[in-house]
């Protein structure tokens, strides 16, 4: 994450599990406590990686944990999603990822052949994405002090050509697109993990993201503003944390988002907003007006960005607030993530 210089003061008595949700708690924590004290003197906002500069050149640099649970899962498992998920990070940074490495933290008791489909999941993740594994470490915790595995995972990669990420470029009038549907992953893990009496034809998104941002910048990179994945917190989040970072407002329009049948029937059963689901597959983009639609054509004729769609656009006001045009014509205000509605989702 990039540095920034925080003006919150973290004041909760204990850590609870909404510190990790993604939300506002998570977001307290970090610019309350984390923030000021490691990052002392820098204004820049947080991102998904930082940029080092190294001997000249500039290295893109991110890290992650991944704890879902279950740790497999229709669609994927904790293997694959550790790649994907450090890849994507850099992605939506604008940068290609060159080499991960990776911490294991397994429990004893775990059983062999679990942790070795773990690692071979990550291995051919790893060939999909196109990124060598360089390293990494083991740990074991006593039996009943973890869920099976917990994995950690750092990546390093270049800058993507032609594109600079930062929300200080975002303009009145830009168009925020959506590289597919949103909410499979949350409710798929939700429903995985057997708590409720639901059942729903449904696979977790989890995938690389990088030829669909490698496709859209070959396309449109002068036009490109910024990008994100909305992991934790889903797209709401992701959204709030850029108009709060660029002191504009977004208005999304609820008809143009895409949305699986049954990700949308399982939030109304639930009484869930999908812009709050969490998705590891898919990203969100802020693209000046005069490219937007050769960005989406160019996403389009990737595979994998058939469903993407312009959702919205930046506006001066309302400041710093998500605004969501609903399907009866009306307006409501979508604010971050509040609490934690899906543990343990990535």
């Amino acid at each position: 994450m990039t540095p920034v210089l925080s003006k919150i003061r973290f004041r909760d008595a204990q850590i609870e599990m909404a510190h990790g949700a993604g939300g506002k708690a998570s977001r307290r924590l970090v610019e309350g406590l984390f923030a000021p004290i490691l990052f002392e003197g820098s204004q820049d906002p947080l991102g998904d990686a930082a940029f080092v500069d190294v001997n000249g050149s500039s290295i893109a640099i991110t890290t992650d944990s991944f704890v879902v649970k279950p740790i497999t899962f229709p669609g994927g498992s904790i293997g694959e999603l550790a790649v994907n998920g450090t890849v994507n990070d850099l992605a939506v940074s604008g940068a290609q990822a060159t080499a991960l490495v990776v911490t294991f933290v397994l429990e004893a008791g775990l059983p062999t052949e679990l942790l070795e489909a773990e690692i071979r999941a990550m291995a051919s993740a790893a060939h999909r994405a196109g990124v060598v594994i360089a390293g990494g470490d083991t740990k074991v915790v006593e039996h009943g002090k973890g869920d099976q595995i917990y994995i950690s995972s750092c990546g390093v990669g270049h800058r993507i050509s032609g594109i600079t990420i930062s929300p200080k470029t975002v303009r009145p009038g830009d168009r925020v697109i959506l590289s597919g549907p949103i909410g499979d992953h949350g409710i798929t893990i939700l429903l995985a993990r057997g708590e409720l009496d639901l059942e729903a034809d449904l696979r977790s998104d989890t995938r690389s993201v990088l030829p669909l941002v490698q496709a859209m910048a070959r396309a449109a990179a002068p036009g490109i503003r910024w990008m994100r994945d909305p992991t934790r917190g889903g797209v709401a989040t992701s959204l709030n944390e850029l108009v709060r970072d660029c002191g504009l407002g977004a208005v999304i329009c609820e008809d143009k988002l895409p949305i699986h049948d049954a990700v949308r029937g399982a939030c109304e059963l639930l009484g869930l907003d999908p812009l709050h689901i969490a998705n590891e597959g898919q990203f969100l983009a802020v693209v000046s007006q005069e490219y937007a639609e050769t960005a989406l054509d160019a996403l389009h004729r990737t595979d994998g960005g058939e469903e993407a769609a312009i959702i919205g656009e930046i506006r001066e006001q309302p400041a710093g607030t998500v605004l969501v045009s609903t399907l009866y014509g009306s307006k409501r205000i979508v604010d971050m993530l509040v609490g934690d509605p899906l543990p343990r989702i990535c």
